[in-house]
């Protein structure tokens, strides 16, 4: 009787006839095989086992070994561990149960093979729950810095407008528009996911926030020039009317003195008189009969001459300037008594000129008063006033009047 045991050949030879009681019984022997035992009758001539049984004493000792005959070697077959399998060079192979569909993970889990075995698991984006697989909502744990949509087994990260999202597919970087398209007509400033448009000096920005326009600057004082505003494009500038020059304020105007710079055109008889914006050409001053002329400015009625009787005993002739609008009251004009004469006094009065009671006289001593106007005038406007002076003297019962024919040149414009 041939018993035999076997197992994978990397597991070393075990002498059986040592380690099982009674391995074999009756008049059988124990031989030791590599991998297993024989069992053989005691007189087999062939096989002489070195070992006893132990436990049976009936038996005398073999005969003496004689040649050995020449037995077929006896293989046994290969048996593989669980999970494995013999391949075509009769070796132990692991079995791939994913691969041959013989695991028992549940549909929504994948099969991930392992050596002699396989382990059931989840896609990512999933977490195995009581043996299921569920989504895991990313979004929830902020796997994006700015906008996330959950969709199952994954995540979409998006960004904000004026953000463009990196290539890590979650964090989110500012965009430059003043750089990349730059949408305002004059000055783009960038800001955290955004722009600013900013207009030049002399522009305001429109209501859509991008394109500028020019800006009125003269719309909103009158007092940025002088004379006129002239507005242009993105600033303004002033001008100054004929007969004045522009300061280097740019604003203020001054007057052109034609009469020093002698830019006029006054005959050689007549007297070159300069007013704010232009001048005057003055004829000489010619004295109507009964006065005769005592110098260039200055009548005189002779005491002698009876038509002289009821008229002013001198005349004299001033010339004065004034510009447009001067503020009210204002003194313009003073006038006063060359000598004094023992107990007499002095009337001063507006004799002609004054029908819009603009002007009156206003006595400051007693000798003097000063011509105040009132009333604002506008230029141009020539303006003649004959100013009366009355001498009263009652020691020797006279009383006369001398006469200043004050003309006055109202300018055009209060500068």
């Amino acid at each position: 009787l041939l018993h035999s045991f076997h197992f994978c050949n990397f597991i070393p030879d075990i002498d059986e006839c040592r380690t099982i009681p009674e391995a074999c019984r009756g008049d059988m022997v124990c031989v030791n095989q590599n991998g297993g035992y024989l069992c053989v009758p005691r007189t087999n001539p062939v096989y002489r086992s070195p070992y006893l049984n132990p436990y049976s004493n009936i038996y005398p000792p073999p005969p003496a070994p004689g040649p050995v005959p020449n037995y077929p070697t006896v293989t046994r077959p290969l048996i593989c561990r669980f999970g494995y399998q013999l391949d075509e060079n009769n070796q132990c192979a692991d079995v791939d149960e994913c691969a041959s569909d013989s695991h028992q993970c549940n549909p929504t889990q994948i099969c991930i093979n392992t050596e002699g075995g396989y382990t059931c698991s989840c896609t990512e984006g999933y977490w195995l729950l009581e043996g299921q697989c569920l989504d895991i909502d990313e979004c929830r744990y902020g796997y994006c810095q700015q906008l996330c949509a959950n969709v199952p087994g994954s995540y979409s990260c998006t960004c904000n407008p004026g953000f463009t999202l990196n290539d890590d597919g979650r964090s989110c970087q500012d965009v430059n528009e003043c750089t990349s398209e730059n949408p305002c007509t004059q000055t783009c400033v960038n800001t955290y996911g955004s722009f600013l448009c900013r207009c030049e000096p002399g522009y305001e920005l429109e209501a859509d926030g991008v394109n500028c326009s020019d800006m009125d600057e003269c719309s909103f004082s009158e007092f940025l020039c002088q004379h006129e505003c002239v507005n242009g494009p993105g600033s303004y500038y002033c001008i100054c009317p004929s007969g004045y020059n522009l300061l280097d304020d740019n604003r203020s105007c001054q007057d052109i003195n034609e009469c020093e710079t002698r830019n006029f055109t006054c005959t050689p008889q007549q007297t070159c008189f300069n007013i704010p914006g232009e001048y005057k050409c003055l004829d000489p001053v010619r004295c109507e009969d009964p006065y005769i002329q005592i110098n260039e400015n200055r009548c005189m009625c002779p005491a002698e001459n009876a038509g002289c009787r009821d008229q002013p005993f001198t005349i004299l002739y001033r010339v004065m300037d004034m510009v447009s609008g001067r503020s009210v009251p204002s003194d313009i004009f003073q006038m006063q008594a060359t000598t004094r004469y023992p107990g007499a006094y002095y009337i001063f009065q507006i004799k002609s000129g004054n029908e819009g009671r603009e002007f009156y006289m206003r006595q400051t001593g007693p000798i003097s008063a000063t011509l105040v106007m009132t009333r604002p005038v506008k230029g141009p406007r020539t303006i003649e006033l004959d100013l009366e002076m009355i001498t009263v003297n009652t020691v020797i019962n006279f009383r006369g009047s001398s006469v200043i024919r004050l003309r006055i040149y109202v300018s055009q414009y209060s500068f």
